[in-house]
């Protein structure tokens, strides 16, 4: 997709011509009227090293100016999830447009797979009987198993009934009206966000609505992880601040429980020692 993009404006010159202004040029601008976030300028930018690089590799060209570019700092502090009632909207603009598609989204926040997860998925990689989707080789490299909860259960259900209407003898589960296999969601997924007022939203947020959600469900942050995939636990780490009350359990544990008067006679026996500490600091200042 980068590269048909890519093709048009730089396709029809020397390799070896093209310099690191050029790129630095075309990206900052490109940002700037599409309003790229940080991250998708340099996903751009990678495409563009990869090109390179791949001609290095293949001995058609000796230098890589996309890889003498900085990467712009992203702040992948903030995590956007979807609220319940953004889902309604979501899934109501879907219905009026594209109603085929509703079951992508239910099995995309349920499960929280990849994009390039989802849309390669094959029949024979669920379980129907033990409720186990498995994705045998994942952006990490191991295998994932994901359980399935009961909406994303009905939604591949519906996806299975629409492929049985369709007559089609395709492997792949999510499908085009042509019974082919479906290669994204950009077209019809931009313009339900857009219909429905949802902003600041993409696709790769499912996955973040779907561990945010599990978080604020109560679920530790390890298991957290390991069903969403992440490669480390500061990955998972993000949606911390999510889970119900966890700063005060922990600051509560430091307080004994039992006689709420011993409490708080503990308390004013802290208080008493603090306010003496500070007394006796000053008096040798």
């Amino acid at each position: 997709m980068k590269c048909e993009t890519l093709r048009p404006v730089f396709g029809s010159r020397p390799a070896q011509e093209i310099s690191k202004q050029e790129i630095v040029r075309w990206l900052t601008t490109t940002a700037t009227d599409r309003e790229w976030a940080p991250a998708t300028k340099n996903r751009w930018q990678a495409a563009f090293s990869l090109a390179f690089r791949v001609g290095m590799e293949n001995e058609k060209i000796e230098k890589n100016p996309a890889a003498r570019i900085g990467r712009t700092k992203e702040d992948n502090g903030c995590v956007r999830w979807l609220s319940w009632k953004e889902e309604a909207k979501l899934r109501g603009a879907i219905e009026q447009r594209t109603p085929q598609h509703v079951p992508a989204v239910g099995s995309s926040v349920h499960t929280g797979m990849r994009a390039s997860e989802q849309f390669s998925l094959r029949w024979p990689q669920i379980d129907w009987d033990h409720c186990i989707l498995t994705l045998p080789r994942t952006k990490n490299g191991k295998p994932r198993h994901i359980p399935l909860n009961a909406v994303a259960l009905g939604a591949l259900r519906i996806l299975k009934r629409q492929h049985e209407k369709q007559n089609a003898g395709s492997p792949w589960v999510f499908l085009n009206h042509d019974g082919e296999k479906l290669r994204g969601h950009r077209e019809w997924f931009e313009r339900a966000l857009k219909d429905s007022g949802v902003h600041d939203y993409s696709w790769h947020c499912n996955r973040h609505t779907f561990a945010s959600r599990l978080v604020m469900a109560g679920v530790d942050l390890r298991t957290v992880g390991e069903l969403v995939g992440h490669r480390t636990p500061a990955m998972t780490w993000r949606h911390s601040h999510l889970t119900p009350g966890h700063q005060q359990d922990a600051v509560d544990r430091l307080v004994p429980g039992g006689n709420p008067a011993q409490t708080e006679g503990q308390s004013a026996t802290i208080t008493a020692t603090g306010t003496a500490l500070v007394t006796r600091t000053a008096a040798v200042q």
